[in-house]
């Protein structure tokens, strides 16, 4: 049986891009929506790893006892801004509680602790965001873009990301499925 398609965006959703989305930082992303509002969107794409390296002041990879921690590309605004998206409930003053068990926010000394505990959160340093003015979202929804499915804690940070949005598409069953086996180049074909 098919599953009714998800329909709401709101914090805590996942927006998937479909496959119309053929090129750039949204070409088959998955972007978690972390507030959503009258006055626009705010999310991080999770999918995207990036690979860099950090100054010791923020990682001292001779430190890293975590192996938990990913980097991510979090959007195409502010690429050089850091953000954190993890499970750690227990600093609520620093945190926004995205859904269910996923938090966004955190200090350096969070996560120094984090990241140098092997028994640490699992974290995803996001670099940059993505951003929709008011009704911009809704428009690019209507519009065939995104797909919407909500987001669990698990599917964050136990899904590699290379395959999240396939498994996603999987999950969606139906015509989403099918979705999820096109090639990522489609001359190959």
């Amino acid at each position: 049986m098919e599953h009714m398609p998800y329909s709401e965006i709101q914090k805590g959703t996942f927006l998937i891009a479909t496959p119309d989305i053929d090129m750039g930082l949204f070409f088959r992303s998955v972007v978690l929506i972390c507030e959503h509002g009258n006055n626009g969107s705010f999310g991080l794409v999770i999918n995207k790893s990036l690979d860099l390296e950090l100054p010791e002041e923020i990682i001292n990879i001779h430190h890293l006892a975590n192996a938990r921690v990913g980097i991510r590309a979090g959007g195409p605004v502010q690429t050089n801004q850091m953000m954190l998206l993890h499970t750690a409930d227990n600093i609520p003053q620093q945190t926004l509680q995205v859904c269910d068990g996923v938090y966004l926010g955190g200090d350096l000394q969070f996560l120094q602790e984090a990241i140098t505990d092997e028994n640490g959160p699992p974290i995803h340093l996001c670099f940059g965001y993505a951003g929709w003015g008011s009704g911009q979202l809704e428009r690019e929804f209507l519009d065939g873009n995104w797909f919407i499915h909500p987001a669990t804690s698990r599917q964050i940070f136990n899904t590699p990301s290379d395959k999240l949005w396939p498994s996603l598409l999987r999950e969606m069953g139906g015509k989403y499925a099918t979705l999820s086996m096109i090639p990522e180049d489609l001359s190959v074909n």
